[in-house]
């Protein structure tokens, strides 16, 4: 046990004293280690490398110091640099060395420092000779987990971190499970689940968990909770479980109502939501495809607290069975999984996606949006919209696929996702209904006036004069391009948006509240302070359930009465799309601008609200848009909100005046307040005689404001 053997660095000829018994436990250690895959930063592993650290790592300066004391002579040797690179000296020099080329631009991990290596522990490229090969030869780091030679201090950061979130912080590369030492229990909405440590990146973990999708996880549980609403009980499908914190939240608040299926594919991830269901007390039924067979954890009895668990593709269990609840959130689009999801969908059930490939749907890889969508778009000001609307066209197709038609419930698009939540119409008339809404929409480069293209077949002579605005008479060249296919028709229904506010309310979810409000809102086309949540017995039972096209049972559900027949059904279905069609002109505008967008240089913008009351005043229909901050939703077209914004915008050098309208000379009012042309002339003698004043007096009392009214 006592004997030491020495080990020469072959480089330097530096004896380094290693115990026997370390080097037999290393080599044991060694033989029982799996291979693994190569890493696209790691240039070398030597398999049989010694499992023992490597030189270049050590805890303190002086301990690199020591191995050069190693050698004999007054002028000591780098040990981490070959003799042609470094030649021997003296000690202060040396020391010198080792902490300005070494040390301070270490990796520390865990007390240690991985310093930086010019030995040759890597093979040098062929192509290179002489001086080349001699320049090239080390600047690497040794990875203290797993041995290997990274040359970046930056990749190798990104290495250490990609072992610490796999739970992999010992000096041996496992790639068994982690011990549940390693878990964290994390609360949502009093739901308790585990996950790893690198639960963030989803594309290293088999728990993925995102805590800023909250506010998604609500938005699903309140459509969830007003469709269980409806009828009772509901088959509800979590796709895509990865740690199951979505269904457990259903089951865990919705009880009865719901029968909770969670599926994944991944059998860790599988693993890990069955012991979340035991941490939250829910009975586990499974059903794993490969075992062929259902095993129920628990008593046995399926029950309000039991959860059933598959194992096997999203496709193929949606396919398999039917539900009235489909949620689909997958890494990236989740264009492959419509058409299965569609096929065995329920009528009048609900099908929610959660998009989070924002690089292709905001424009930032529209090559990406074509291959996967099918649609052209660009950056615009509306681009958000663009983005859910885009979606919905590409679940119209897949639903007109499998003959159901769709009605968008909600379309939310934020920072981090695009959730779209759809109720199914079963039947080819819905299904033409809905593919009908799918057009092309004509944006103008210029000023960002937007139309959709007109219904029909047969080509125009100018397209150009379906856009409202005559950039392209007054510009050179073409203007306009043509984006989609899009969805054109409305993105939220009031009724289902109300009842999804209650059922916020009803559970606490905080967060969900206020973009509900908002929803509701921009649904209405009108401002907060207008808003009221009123009882909802007083509306009529079908428009506020949220479903057109729908027949409502004499006790208030959405699902047709059992003595009712076909026959009937149909003619209530289309005595109600008529009705729905008469009031298809209070649907919410298209899009929205962007107050910022279309300021005026050289003047203060009035405040936000104050400018939707203007333009409220002014005739039109005006709300704020969850889309964009400073965007508003209106349906007056660009020139006419121009027009009011200039109206009511002042000049920069009064910006401290109160804000009123002030009238320009040559610019068009609204509505009754256009002046006679004499009064224009008048007021435009006025004017200028006061500014040109005014700026005198300001360049020479005061000096120039640069702030901005907003």
């Amino acid at each position: 046990d006592g004997l030491v053997v020495s080990e020469k660095v072959k480089s330097n000829n530096v004896d380094v004293k290693i115990p026997k018994s370390e080097l037999e436990a290393e080599e044991k250690g060694a033989e029982e280690e799996r291979p693994r895959e190569s890493d696209s930063n790691i240039l070398d592993v030597s398999s049989d490398y010694p499992r023992d650290k490597h030189i270049s790592i050590q805890r303190h300066l002086a301990d690199l110091e020591k191995l050069a004391d190693l050698s004999e002579g007054e002028r000591k040797p780098c040990p981490l640099c070959p003799e042609e690179k470094f030649k021997a000296c003296y000690s202060h020099k040396l020391h010198r060395h080792l902490q300005n080329l070494h040390w301070k631009v270490s990796v520390e991990f865990e007390g240690y420092r991985m310093c930086i290596c010019h030995l040759s522990c890597r093979p040098v490229k062929p192509n290179l000779v002489g001086d080349q090969a001699l320049s090239k030869m080390g600047a690497h780091y040794h990875c203290i987990i797993c041995s290997a030679t990274i040359v970046r201090r930056t990749d190798m950061i990104g290495h250490i971190n990609r072992h610490v979130n796999k739970g992999e912080t010992e000096s041996r590369f496992i790639t068994a499970r982690a011990p549940k030492s390693s878990y964290e229990v994390v609360k949502e909405s009093a739901t308790d689940v585990q996950v790893l440590p690198n639960h963030s990146t989803p594309q290293k973990t088999d728990s993925y968990f995102n805590p800023k999708m909250k506010l998604n996880r609500q938005l699903i549980f309140c459509a969830l909770a007003v469709l269980a609403g409806e009828r009772k009980p509901i088959e509800c499908l979590d796709a895509f479980g990865a740690t199951g914190i979505m269904g457990l939240q259903w089951a865990k608040h919705l009880r009865s109502s719901v029968k909770v299926t969670i599926n994944d594919c991944n059998e860790n991830s599988v693993t890990m939501i069955k012991e979340n269901c035991h941490l939250n007390k829910m009975k586990v039924k499974l059903n794993i495809k490969e075992e062929d067979s259902d095993e129920t954890v628990g008593n046995g009895e399926e029950n309000s607290d039991t959860i059933e668990v598959t194992k096997m593709d999203a496709n193929v269990v949606m396919h398999l069975r039917s539900f009235d609840f489909i949620h689909l959130d997958p890494f990236g689009t989740s264009v492959n999984y419509l058409d299965s999801a569609f096929r065995n969908v329920r009528n009048l059930g609900i099908v929610s996606l959660t998009s989070t490939d924002i690089s292709s749907l905001y424009a930032k890889a529209q090559h990406v949006t074509q291959r996967h969508y099918g649609c052209n778009i660009v950056r615009t000001e509306y681009y958000k919209e663009l983005a859910a609307r885009t979606v919905i066209a590409a679940v119209t197709r897949a639903a007109a696929r499998c003959n159901k038609g769709i009605e968008v419930l909600l379309a939310v698009a934020l920072e981090h996702f695009v959730l779209v939540v759809v109720r199914v119409l079963r039947g080819p008339t819905p299904a033409d209904d809905s593919a009908r809404k799918v057009r092309y929409l004509i944006h103008c480069q210029w000023c960002e006036e937007r139309v959709f293209q007109r219904e029909g077949n047969m080509m125009e002579e100018n397209p150009y004069q379906q856009l409202p605005c005559d950039c392209h008479g007054s510009m050179p060249g073409k203007t306009a391009v043509l984006l989609g296919p899009l969805w054109s028709g409305a993105l939220f229904n009031t009724g289902f948006l109300r009842r999804m506010l209650l059922e916020a309310v009803k559970y606490g979810l905080d967060e969900a509240q206020p973009l509900l409000k908002t929803l509701v809102c921009e649904s209405e086309c009108t401002t907060l302070k207008h808003f009221s949540t009123h009882n909802p017995g007083d509306e009529n039972k079908q428009g506020f359930a949220g479903v057109s096209g729908v027949p409502v049972s004499a006790e208030g559900s959405l699902w047709p009465c059992c003595g009712a027949g076909k026959r009937k059904s149909e003619e209530a279905l289309r005595g109600t799309a008529k009705r729905q069609r008469a009031e298809h002109s209070a649907e919410h505008p298209p899009f929205y601008y962007n107050i910022h967008r279309h300021s005026i240089k050289g003047r203060n913008m009035p405040k936000l609200n104050k400018f939707l009351s203007y333009l409220s005043e002014a005739g039109f229909r005006v709300s704020r848009t969850h889309f964009d901050p400073m965007g508003v939703r209106t349906n007056a077209p660009l020139a006419q909100f121009k027009t009011v914004l200039m109206k009511y915008s002042t000049p920069t050098y009064v910006g401290a005046q109160a804000e009123g309208p002030v009238h320009l000379p040559g610019e068009l009012q609204v509505g009754e307040e256009v002046p006679a042309a004499a009064a224009i002339k008048v007021e435009e003698a006025e004017l200028v005689e006061d500014d040109t004043s005014r700026v005198f007096t300001t360049m020479f009392t005061q000096p120039h404001p640069t702030h901005c009214a907003d």
